[in-house]
């Protein structure tokens, strides 16, 4: 099979055209790629900063991915051959420990594969897989945001505008903070109550939830002084290693901060649900399989919005 694959930090990816292909053991899945997104973390493993996740390189990247069951192990009863699905984006699964999404075919275990609802085209469900799945969790697992929730997004790229979507879908009024012009554009195309260039700027809105998709040290800080009192902050973003924030601002308004990362098999089903009712879709530029390494150099530039999706067929 081809496949990009990760050799060593500050290396660019590599195409080789002759890894072994992969086998089923029992409860396991072999998908024929269709779909693989290109996520920002890709490029932490790149540059080293979270390459310490990453399994034994040279190891093939691309954990947001989708595709159909080409094959399946001993044990394996909720899947079929050719079943569409959409696989949960794990630390320990494809993509980060061993062989991902980047490679025509990919081995699953049949408990993180979820079904495609008819509908749902590929380029939406790849992106699903973490991108979706993540903003979900962040949104109603950590943030408990429900019909009425006054919330703030800080970042408002394919993560954050995937949040914002379904937290609007679900009754919530949505603030966006975004430095990007473009980002900004689109969150009030979107109908996001109010839209602004630095999250403090909505410290008297009484805010009940803000989430950072950004992660840029001085959004940290800032969602903290924004929200309301007794409010909560949920970080997602990962951009800087280590923030500072004002204690007091913490500590003298009872502010409540969580990390959220990843999410479920339960959180991909229902974004998928999102999708196929018309509630929300990514912004989605697709590319070529052989357009892979490109993509990242592209992405290294900040040439682009929303979610890079290569597309195999």
């Amino acid at each position: 099979m081809r496949g990009w694959q990760f050799t060593g930090v500050g290396e660019p990816l590599r195409l080789k055209d002759d890894i072994a292909d992969p086998a089923p053991g029992p409860g396991e899945l072999v998908i024929d790629t269709a779909a693989a997104g290109l996520c920002h973390s890709d490029l932490s493993y790149l540059d080293g900063t979270l390459s310490s996740l990453l399994g034994p390189a040279p190891i093939v990247l691309g954990h947001e991915f989708a595709g159909t069951v080409a094959e399946t192990g001993d044990g394996v009863t909720g899947f079929k051959v050719g079943d569409r699905v959409a696989v949960n984006a794990d630390t320990d699964g494809p993509g980060t420990a061993i062989d991902g999404g980047f490679a025509t075919k990919v081995l699953v275990r049949d408990w993180e594969a979820v079904h495609i609802p008819e509908g749902v085209s590929w380029e939406q469900a790849a992106p699903a897989t973490d991108a979706g799945r993540t903003a979900h969790h962040a949104v109603f697992g950590i943030g408990e945001v429900t019909e009425g929730t006054r919330l703030g997004i800080v970042g408002y790229g394919g993560l954050g505008s995937l949040g914002a979507l379904m937290a609007k879908a679900k009754g919530a009024e949505v603030f966006v903070a975004d430095v990007s012009e473009q980002a900004r554009a689109s969150a009030t195309q979107d109908g996001a109550r109010k839209v602004v260039t630095d999250v403090r700027e909505l410290a008297g809105d009484e805010l009940d939830v803000i989430i950072d998709f950004a992660g840029f040290d001085t959004t940290t800080s800032g969602a903290i002084a924004a929200v309301r009192k007794r409010g909560r902050v949920v970080q997602v973003g990962l951009a800087k290693p280590t923030v500072t924030f004002d204690v007091q601002d913490l500590v003298l308004r009872e502010v409540q901060l969580h990390g959220s990362v990843t999410g479920t098999t339960e959180d991909l089903a229902s974004v998928l649900r999102f999708i196929k009712d018309g509630a929300i879709s990514s912004r989605v530029e697709t590319l070529t399989f052989d357009q892979i390494g490109d993509g990242y150099d592209r992405m290294k530039r900040g040439d682009y919005h929303g979610r890079l999706v290569a597309l195999f067929e």
